[in-house]
């Protein structure tokens, strides 16, 4: 199937200097890999169920949203164990430490991604309880 996208030109750039990097045979493959990848993230935050410890990590454009960022977290703050939190100019790069039931944890994503001044948002789901009730052991 074909399609066309509009995707910034120096995105595009550096998305064809990775695949040649890496030797792929074409942009259309690099293309099917990309896609491969985030719709298995999206199913891997989808299908969590029960406990899950989890990162969040993701940047933003600290004037346009800091308000409502900060309600936002504040909202999901007993799932919340910790931030770090950095600036680079204008940008900021924030990772949360995050440990709650996966609805909660997979609805504070959600919202982090409504946010136009969110640039990228990358989860790490570090522990899931199994649905059928199997937890992990060992140390926290």
């Amino acid at each position: 199937m074909r399609t066309s996208l509009n995707i910034p030109e120096a995105m595009l750039s550096e998305f064809d200097r990775t695949w040649q990097a890496e030797g792929l045979d074409s942009r259309s493959r690099a293309l099917r890999e990309a896609i491969q990848e985030y719709v298995e993230s999206h199913h891997r935050l989808e299908q969590a169920r029960g406990t899950v410890a989890a990162t969040i990590v993701f940047d933003y454009v600290h004037e346009e949203i800091i308000e409502e960022l900060h309600e936002v977290q504040h909202e999901f703050q007993s799932e919340i164990d910790t931030t770090c939190h950095v600036h680079h100019g204008e940008w900021c790069l924030e990772a949360v430490f995050c440990h709650g039931s996966a609805d909660r944890v997979r609805n504070f994503v959600y919202r982090l991604k409504d946010f136009d001044a969110v640039e990228r948002v990358s989860v790490t789901l570090l522990r899931a309880d199994s649905a059928s009730g199997h937890e992990h052991s060992g140390h926290h």
